[in-house]
């Protein structure tokens, strides 16, 4: 089904590659101003490969060339002037702000043991701090428009725990206890505030990870065999299908929870 997000202004983080690049695309396709927040660069913490400022620039030009409105945006989400500053540009930018995907993450294995306080802190502070300055600055914005969304790209591991990943499902698990009370907050202004779930999905950072573990990311998901349909993922489109359906009207009524996207994990 079609969607039309024509008049509509979206902010989206993590938006160089993975998710958020596919999500910006498919925005803009159906007729929003995407506004595209990324580091832009890779961490000493987790030693995989970040989206890029090439990757951002020719995520424009892509937008560009199909007539779509697109506005490249690098910065990091745990710094609180910079998520501020691109909240406001954006808004001048596209003069308002409707729908805010926050997609911005990372991840890594490690048990809680060997993990040392820095590692800990970036992928909580990533994860989860991120989001909270992003609602902080972008959701007064959302009000004064009279109505709007925010939309939390958790995980499975935000509904369960797995080994090795306690920082990762801390953060996760984090994102739903923000969106249900920022749904609370902001419901009377209608704004709503949801939560997504994915199992593995088929993305850079899904790559990164078995990189690290010194395998492939088919390898894991054969090995862990968590899916209960026999897929060893879910791909970027079927992503950007839940965030597209949670952002539109036909889901006007969805707030406080969340959509899994879990080929059936959650269910072994």
């Amino acid at each position: 089904m079609a969607r039309d997000f024509s008049n509509k202004v979206v902010f989206i983080t993590g938006a160089a590659h993975g998710q958020g690049r596919a999500a910006a695309l498919a925005f803009a396709r159906a007729g929003a101003a995407v506004a595209g927040f990324d580091i832009a660069r890779s961490l000493a913490y987790p030693a995989y490969r970040l989206g890029s400022s090439a990757e951002l620039e020719s995520l424009r030009n892509e937008v560009a060339g199909f007539g779509g409105r697109f506005l490249p945006l690098v910065g990091d989400v745990r710094d609180e002037r910079a998520v501020a500053a691109a909240v406001a540009e954006t808004v001048a930018a596209f003069r308002g702000l409707d729908i805010v995907f926050g997609n911005a993450g990372v991840a890594a294995y490690g048990a809680v043991t060997e993990l040392a306080e820095e590692q800990w802190d970036t992928v909580l502070d990533i994860n989860l701090k991120g989001n909270f300055l992003l609602a902080k600055h972008a959701a007064p914005h959302l009000v004064a428009r009279g109505g709007g969304v925010i939309i939390f790209n958790s995980s499975v591991a935000g509904l369960r725990g797995f080994p090795r990943l306690a920082h990762y499902a801390a953060s996760k698990w984090g994102l739903v206890g923000l969106a249900k009370s920022l749904a609370i907050e902001l419901a009377k202004a209608r704004v709503r505030v949801v939560t997504l779930h994915p199992t593995g999905v088929d993305t850079p950072l899904n790559d990164g990870l078995a990189e690290l573990e010194g395998s492939t990311a088919l390898e894991i998901a054969e090995k862990s065999a968590g899916n209960l349909l026999p897929t060893p993922w879910v791909t970027v489109e079927d992503v950007v299908g839940c965030v597209l359906f949670l952002a539109s009207d036909d889901a006007r009524y969805i707030t406080g929870s969340g959509l899994t996207l879990d080929a059936g994990l959650l269910t072994r």
